[in-house]
C-alpha cells in the first residue's frame, strides 16, 4: 500500500489556509456591489406630456449611469453621467432630458415614438453592473372623440331645456284649466242660489 507523505499533506494543509485566507481578504476589500430599484417599472403618458423615469441605486464606490431606450425605431443613448462628475446627454435629448442624484430622469415633452423600453444600467467603479427597465407606453389624444363628447353634451342639455319647458307648459296650463273649472263651478252655483231666491 501507498502511503501519503506527510511533508505533502502538511504543505497542502498550509497551502488550503493560506488560499482560504486570501479569499477571505478579497472578499473584505471588495464592494458590496451596486443595488437598484425600479419602484413603477409601468408609465402611461399622453402626448406632450412630462413624465419621470424613478430609480433608486445604491453602491458604495462612484457609479455610471447609462439610460436607453429601445423603440421599433431602433436603439438610441439618451445620457451618461458619473456621480458628481460628467453629464453626457445625446444630442437627440438635449434640452429634454433632467438627471437625478439617484440616477431618475426626466423625460420632457413625451411623443409617439417615445414609446417603448428604457434601460438604465448602473456601473461602480470596481465593474459591478446591474440593470433596470422600465416600460413607457403613449398615447395620442384624439380630438375627434372630445368632439363628439361635447356635441352629445350639448344635444343632451338642448333636450333638456325642451323637456323643462314643455313641463312648465303642462303646468300652466293644467293651473289655468283648475283656475277655469273652479271659475266656473263657483258661477253655476251662484246662478243656482239666485235661482232658488227668486223661486221663493
Amino acid at each position: 500500500l501507498m502511503r501519503p507523505l506527510r511533508g505533502w499533506r502538511g504543505r497542502g494543509i498550509v497551502v488550503r489556509t493560506v488560499a482560504l485566507c486570501l479569499a477571505a481578504g478579497w472578499a473584505l476589500q471588495t464592494p458590496g456591489g451596486v443595488s437598484l430599484v425600479v419602484p413603477q417599472p409601468n408609465i402611461n403618458a399622453t402626448v406632450a406630456q412630462n413624465i419621470l423615469l424613478s430609480v433608486e441605486y445604491s453602491c458604495r464606490g462612484v457609479a455610471t449611469i447609462e439610460w436607453k431606450h429601445v423603440s421599433t425605431w431602433g436603439t438610441t443613448k439618451i445620457v451618461e453621467w458619473k456621480s458628481g462628475n460628467y453629464v453626457n446627454i445625446s444630442t437627440v435629448y438635449k434640452d429634454r432630458v433632467t438627471t437625478f442624484e439617484n440616477g431618475s430622469i426626466q423625460l420632457l415633452n413625451v411623443g409617439m415614438r417615445d414609446a417603448g423600453y428604457y434601460f438604465i444600467t448602473v456601473t461602480e467603479e470596481h465593474g459591478t453592473s446591474t440593470y433596470g427597465t422600465i416600460i413607457v407606453n403613449v398615447y395620442e389624444i384624439i380630438y375627434e372623440d372630445l368632439h363628439f363628447v361635447a356635441v352629445i353634451f350639448v344635444l343632451l342639455a338642448a333636450v333638456s331645456a325642451i323637456l323643462v319647458c314643455f313641463m312648465w307648459l303642462c303646468n300652466k296650463s293644467l293651473h289655468l284649466f283648475q283656475k277655469k273649472m273652479t271659475h266656473k263651478l263657483t258661477a253655476s252655483t251662484t246662478e243656482e242660489i239666485e235661482l232658488e231666491t227668486i223661486e221663493c
